[in-house]
Parts: C-alpha cells; structure tokens; sequence
C-alpha cells in the first residue's frame, strides 16, 4: 500500500548571505539619506521624510525581519536628526521630554518596518496581478510610518503646554482632528512618492531576484 508524501514548505530560520548584504546595502542606503536632502528636507518647521522607501523596499524584497531592522536604522537616524540639527517641532519635543521623544522616533519607526512586511506577504498571497502588492507595501510604510509616530506623540505629548498651544491654532480640536491637521502636508508629500517609488523599485527588484533564483 503506498503512502502520499506532501512537501511542506519548510520555514526559513537564517537568512542568506545575499539577503543579509542587501540588509547591509540597504542600511547604508538610510545612513546616506539621513545625512543629505533626500532623506529629510524641512518645510513649515516639520521634517519631512523619505527614510520609509528603503525600509518598504527591503521589507517587502527581504521580509519582516529586514523591514524590522531597517525601520530600526531609520529611527535612530531621526533621533540623530533630534539631537544634531533639530527641526522648531522635535526641538520642543526633546525639551519636554527626552525620553518620550525617543520612543516617538524610534520603537515607532521599527514597528513600522517590521508590519509593513507582515501585510505586504498577506495582501501578496491574494493578488492576482503580482503588482499592486508593491504599490500598496510602499503606501502602507508611509501610512503606517504617520499612524504610530502621531499616535505615539498623542499618547505621550497631548497634554503638554506645547501640543496645546499647537492645537489652539487648529481651533481646540479633538486629537483625532488634530493629527489629520497636522500632518496634512506630510501625508500628501509621503504617502504618493511611497507608494510609487516603493512600489516600481521593489517589483523590479523581485523579477530581478526571482530571475537570479531561476
């Protein structure tokens, strides 16, 4: 009597070496960016930020792991940015408090990374065109990217003189108001050139990556 085997996909424990030099490539990629225009350029005293592109690239090329680290690098490049050449808005941030300020830019950023390559393999499992999953990884680091810093600097800084002194120019509105106030220029700047420079480099990365593997 003969018995069916059925391959099951074994898991992935280590990455490769190829993965982990484009871990490093990538890393190095956000070290550029954060120290020139193409990682923050200033506008209306907020700092705006291109640093999630690389981190959707590598979390969707690579994995959540990669997204996990790479989001890592870039927090603690905003949090450089805090210390050596502060925008009006992270200045006052750090004055009232460090620490917080310091959670607002990095665990945030690293979540960020790390989810943006969880959702990005669901919505890849179901899409029939193999494209739009990049277009939307690279919208969902941007989004996600806004969601938790914002939701992290409600929660920590919403009570504080400053945030409220911020609020009383929007009217005393609720926070949910406030951040979509306050974050309008940053969300209509980031969101689209994440979703479009996300979303061509990784899917020319991954017929690149798959025609290797062939």
């Amino acid at each position: 009597m003969s018995e069916t085997v059925v391959n099951k996909p074994v898991a992935k424990s280590k990455m490769s070496v190829g993965e982990l030099t484009s871990i490093g490539l990538m890393t190095a990629i956000l070290i550029v960016m954060s120290f020139t225009p193409l990682g923050y350029f200033r506008t209306l005293g907020l700092s705006i930020s291109l640093m999630m592109i690389p981190v959707a690239i590598g979390a969707m090329i690579i994995g959540p792991k990669a997204g996990l680290w790479l989001g890592l690098v870039f927090g603690a490049t905003s949090f450089y940015q805090v210390l050596t050449a502060p925008s009006a808005f992270t200045s006052a941030l750090f004055s009232i408090s460090p620490l917080y300020t310091f959670l607002v830019c990095v665990p945030t950023r690293a979540l960020m990374g790390w989810l943006t390559g969880v959702l990005f393999q669901l919505i890849h499992k179901v899409d029939r065109t193999n494209t739009f999953s990049y277009f939307a990884g690279g919208f969902l680091a941007a989004f996600l990217n806004t969601l938790f810093f914002m939701g992290t600097l409600v929660l920590l800084f919403w009570n504080t003189d400053y945030i409220q002194g911020l609020n009383q120019t929007f009217g005393n509105v609720n926070p949910l108001v406030f951040v979509v106030l306050f974050v309008g220029v940053n969300g209509a700047l980031e969101m689209p050139a994440s979703c479009v420079a996300g979303g061509i480099v990784s899917k020319a990365l991954s017929k690149a990556v798959h025609k290797k593997r062939a």
